[in-house]
């Protein structure tokens, strides 16, 4: 019996069934003859598709995040994180939260413009908006739209405080405009740092940096004078949290200001997918680390109540948080991060040339 071809330079292999559909797709290979070319179906191109949003800005309330407004100029992600908690918006779609997830990836090509149009709204009033929060805003497609430096470009003429987090070194091709803004304390950086084992960060993380290339942008970035923080997210239990002593250490050397960490989150359909990409490539490790996830949810392998749903509850949950604390403190990234400016703020000209009456 044939099984499915595993797909090259993909977190997931999967899609799994869509919540909002009655029926789903089967591949059926047990059909395939032996020596049947699956080349294929083992390289799968990422398609790019029009996004028709009509805002660029949105809100949150979530008591767990630090910020009300953020920027997504795509839905999808082709870094293809196996633990990626954005997964399940690609059901809202019509399409599922495995594969689709990371080779569908919808982009918003009017970005910069609504951006601006947002910013020149009257009534808005300054607070720091975050880039991303939801997919990487510096995944592969950024390369070919450059839509978030279009945005960059559109903060940085309005004075507009951003904040970002990012796992790719492309954040490095936009030095010029962080510097011009960090110079006026209107800039920050996270960089994502989840392990320093290039073997599991490119099986975990297949499409985004190595670790050593964020590592760099760590320093680079800091050495133009943009202040970072370096962020281990996900913690997973059973498979990374040994690191955290020794991450903290690099983010310390590479000269991050301070860390911060989110224990994994599994919500609905992002937990077949890590469960089908943790049997395998981690098959002597899965059910040690599955057991051990269920240990820092109260016997479930999620917990979506605000307030526990970042760092779990229980005794092992408790000890990857006291492990992060001792050693952020022991490096200096215990440090709070100062609130960015907004006085300086001015409202850019809308697209259409309309000024402000005030």
């Amino acid at each position: 019996m044939n099984s499915k071809p595993r797909l090259k330079g993909r977190g997931s292999t999967i899609a799994p069934a869509n919540r909002f559909e009655r029926t789903r797709r089967e591949d059926d290979f047990e059909q395939l003859a032996l020596d049947d070319d699956l080349a294929d179906e083992r390289s799968l191109r990422t398609e790019y598709l029009p996004d028709d949003s009509q805002t660029i800005v949105v809100e949150n309330d979530s008591p767990d995040v630090s910020f009300r407004y953020s920027v997504n100029c795509n839905r999808g992600c082709s870094h293809g994180c196996s633990y990626c908690y954005a997964r399940p918006g690609h059901e809202y779609l019509g399409l599922n939260a495995g594969i689709d997830f990371e080779s569908k990836i919808f982009v918003k090509h009017r970005a910069p413009e609504m951006f601006r149009e947002w910013l020149a709204r009257d009534k808005w009033v300054p607070e720091t908006i975050m880039f991303s929060g939801v997919t990487d805003c510096y995944q592969p497609a950024e390369r070919e739209f450059r839509l978030t430096r279009g945005c960059l470009a559109v903060a940085c003429e309005a004075r507009q405080p951003i904040a970002m987090v990012t796992k790719n070194a492309l954040v490095l091709r936009d030095l010029d405009l962080l510097a011009e803004m960090a110079s006026r304390n209107t800039a920050l950086v996270s960089i994502s740092v989840t392990t320093l084992d290039a073997e599991l960060a490119r099986t975990m993380e297949p499409r985004t940096s190595p670790p050593e290339a964020r590592l760099r942008a760590v320093r680079e970035l800091t050495a133009a004078g943009v202040p970072v923080t370096v962020l281990i997210a996900p913690i997973i239990p059973g498979l990374n949290d040994t690191e955290v002593p020794a991450i903290l250490a690099a983010a310390a050397e590479a000269g991050a200001r301070s860390a911060s960490f989110v224990l994994l989150r599994l919500p609905l359909t992002v937990r077949p997918v890590f469960l089908d990409w943790l049997a395998r490539t981690q098959p002597f490790r899965a059910e040690r680390v599955e057991a051990m996830i269920r240990a820092t949810r109260g016997g479930e392998l999620n917990d979506a109540k605000f307030g526990s749903r970042m760092r779990g509850i229980g005794p092992y949950a408790e000890q990857i948080g006291a492990t992060f604390r001792v050693f952020a403190a022991k490096y200096g990234l215990d440090r709070r991060v100062a609130p960015l400016d907004v006085s300086q703020f001015r409202a850019p000209r809308a697209a259409n040339g309309q000024m402000r009456l005030f």
